[in-house]
């Protein structure tokens, strides 16, 4: 029995900082999730457009002296913002071609915007010290130490993917959206402007990963390379939960991260890999996700 709970104590710091890496898997799948959702584009800026809101708080820190917390509400709008007019420019051009080329082009926004910052501020990263309120929060039991950031971040990143869920899955707005996607003919006929809301939610998605790189920006460097690290683990967590499945994103979002945390402890050579070993079997068993539907 000593030697289970010792065992227990030596994993509990990895299995939260799996809950924790999981709440940003959650938070930034879910943006994908919205984006592929409700406008069938398959964004791969967004682990740009996460970094951006890390760069953008960290900007505005040390050119403005503006702190986290009004951080925490620019810098989504300000990329926010941008994604609006990325895809007034670029992405409502392809909503009729195949999935693809949305892919492609994406891509290819991701790679300018990087190489962008990598050459403005270099690779090494840049530090962004987190409020000082939160170290009241910070939790000690023996030998284990959580700082109370990263009780913030577990708490706003939950707040936010259940917010957003029930917005879209129980709100009037979010019925119109599943609406215009399905039948934009048929919603444009009742007065909504169908453009302006496919525009307004890639903004939003665009805006929920620049939240999650303002709460990331404390706890990793604020580098060019920090979207491009996790993106792809956001794309398995996104096909293991279902493209387009919003619930789906959070559950698994979650639920990988912890899964990685355990791995960390009982077979750390498989950390690495154990989300695309899921993904394999997932997609072997059903090809839709977990949480998908087959069209």
């Amino acid at each position: 029995m000593e030697a289970l709970l010792l065992e227990l104590q030596l994993a509990m710091p990895q299995i939260i900082l799996g809950v924790i890496n999981g709440a940003f898997y959650a938070l930034l799948s879910l943006g994908l999730a919205v984006i592929f959702g409700m406008l069938n584009v398959i964004n791969f800026a967004h682990g740009a457009q996460f970094m951006m809101g890390a760069f953008v708080a960290w900007m505005l820190l040390a050119f403005a002296g503006i702190g986290y917390w009004p951080a925490l509400i620019l810098a989504p709008l300000i990329v926010g913002a941008f994604g609006v007019l990325m895809e007034r420019l670029m992405i409502a051009r392809l909503y009729q071609l195949d999935h693809l080329y949305g892919l492609l082009l994406t891509f290819g926004c991701a790679l300018v915007i990087e190489g962008l910052f990598r050459n403005n501020f270099g690779s090494s990263g840049q530090r962004y010290a987190p409020p000082r309120e939160f170290q009241a929060l910070d939790v000690e039991i023996g030998d284990f130490f959580l700082p109370g950031y990263r009780v913030w971040v577990l708490v706003a990143a939950t707040a936010i993917c259940l917010a957003t869920w029930l917005v879209i899955e129980k709100t009037r707005i979010g019925s119109y959206l599943r609406a215009a996607t399905e039948r934009p003919q048929l919603v444009q006929a009742f007065g909504i402007n169908v453009p302006r809301m496919i525009t307004l939610t890639y903004g939003f998605g665009v805006a929920l990963a620049a939240f999650g790189g303002v709460m990331a920006a404390p706890i990793y460097q604020v580098s060019p390379q920090m979207g491009a690290d996790l993106i792809i683990v956001v794309f398995a967590v996104v096909v293991i939960g279902g493209m387009g499945s919003i619930l789906g994103s959070i559950i698994t979002g979650f639920g990988l991260g912890l899964i990685e945390g355990l791995t960390k402890v009982f077979y750390p050579e498989a950390s690495n890999t154990v989300i695309f070993v899921i993904m394999a079997i997932v997609l072997l068993i059903k090809p839709a996700g977990l949480f998908g539907t087959q069209k």
